[in-house]
C-alpha cells in the first residue's frame, strides 16, 4: 500500500509540473515576455522539460526582442558560450550592452569581462572597470573580485592594495572562494592592511574548506612555518596534499615540493595519518568549480 501511495504522489507531481509548464507555454505563446524568459530558463537548465539550448535561445530572443533585461544578459551568454546559437562574440556583447544599459548586473559584469579580455570589443581596463563597478555596486561578488583584481594590479585604475582589498572583501564575504584566497594574501604579506597571519589562516581556510587548491597550498605553508597557527606538520602536509591533487600540472610542483619538505620531519605514523585526513577530507568535500 505504501508503494502505491508513493507512486500516486510522484504521478500527481509530475502532472502538476506538467500543468505548470503548459500554462507558461500559453502565457509565453501568447506574448507575455516574463513568461518567453521563464521558459527559455526551463529549457536551458532542463527543469521540467529536456533540456535544449536551441529552444531556450529560441525563447530568450522573444522576451529580449521586447526589452526584457534579463533575457538580453542570458542570449548574450547563449552567444557567448556558443549554446543554441552560433558562438559569437560581437552578438553577446551587443545583448549584454542591451540588458547593462538597463542596469542587469550580470550584464554588467559580463560586458566588464568582454573589454577585460577583448572579446567580441577592443581590449580596454577602463571600460572593463566601469562595467565592473556598476554591478560591483550592485553586490555581484564576481564583479567585485574582479574589480579588486583591477586595483591589485593597477589595471584601469592607479594601482590601490588598500581598495582591492575593500572589494575582494565584500567578495569574500559572499563566499567567493578566490576572493577569500586573494584576501588571505594580503593578510600575510601585509599589502593594504596590517599584516595578520591569524587573519591570513582565516581566509585561507574559508577558500580551502571551498576546495580552493591554491588557498590550501598556502594554508599549508602556514601550518609548516607556525604563522598564524601552531606549527603543525601533520596539517601542513594534508593540505599540500589536497591542493597537489587539485591543481593543474603547471602550478603542482609547488605543492609537492611542499608535501615532501613537511613529509622530512615526520614519522611514518604522521605520514600515514596525513595521508587519512587528506582522503577523508577529500571525501567529504566536492571537487571546487568556481
Amino acid at each position: 500500500v505504501r508503494h502505491h501511495i508513493a507512486l500516486s504522489r510522484e504521478t500527481r507531481m509530475t502532472h502538476a509540473v506538467r500543468q505548470e509548464i503548459d500554462a507558461l507555454r500559453a502565457r509565453a505563446e501568447a506574448g507575455v515576455a516574463s513568461a518567453q524568459f521563464s521558459l527559455g530558463f526551463r529549457y536551458n537548465t532542463g527543469q521540467g522539460v529536456p533540456q535544449d539550448y536551441v529552444e531556450a535561445a529560441r525563447w530568450y530572443r522573444l522576451a529580449a526582442d521586447q526589452g526584457y533585461a534579463s533575457a538580453q544578459a542570458n542570449l548574450g551568454g547563449m552567444y557567448d558560450n556558443g549554446q543554441g546559437v552560433p558562438e559569437d562574440d560581437a552578438e553577446a556583447v551587443r545583448w549584454y550592452r542591451l540588458a547593462a544599459d538597463q542596469g542587469n548586473a550580470t550584464a554588467q559584469f559580463n560586458l566588464g569581462v568582454m573589454y577585460d579580455t577583448g572579446r567580441g570589443v577592443p581590449q580596454d581596463d577602463a571600460e572593463a572597470v566601469r562595467w565592473y563597478r556598476l554591478a560591483a555596486d550592485q553586490g555581484d561578488a564576481d564583479a567585485q573580485f574582479n574589480l579588486g583584481v583591477m586595483y591589485d594590479t593597477g589595471r584601469g585604475v592607479p594601482q590601490d592594495d588598500a581598495e582591492a582589498v575593500g572589494w575582494y572583501r565584500l567578495a569574500a564575504d559572499q563566499g567567493h572562494a578566490t576572493a577569500q584566497a586573494n584576501l588571505g594574501v594580503m593578510y600575510a604579506d601585509g599589502q593594504g592592511v596590517p599584516q595578520d597571519y591569524v587573519e591570513a589562516v582565516r581566509w585561507y581556510r574559508l577558500a580551502a574548506d571551498q576546495g580552493h587548491a591554491r588557498a590550501q597550498g598556502n594554508l599549508g605553508v602556514m601550518y609548516g612555518t607556525g604563522d598564524g597557527v601552531p606549527q603543525d606538520y601533520v596539517q601542513a602536509h594534508m593540505w599540500f596534499d589536497l591542493a597537489a591533487s587539485r591543481m593543474a600540472s603547471g602550478h603542482r610542483q609547488h605543492a609537492v615540493d611542499g608535501r615532501d619538505r613537511a613529509a622530512g620531519q615526520m614519522n611514518p605514523t604522521q605520514i600515514a595519518e596525513a595521508g587519512r585526513l587528506a582522503r577523508e577530507w577529500d571525501a567529504a568535500h566536492p571537487r571546487w568549480t568556481h
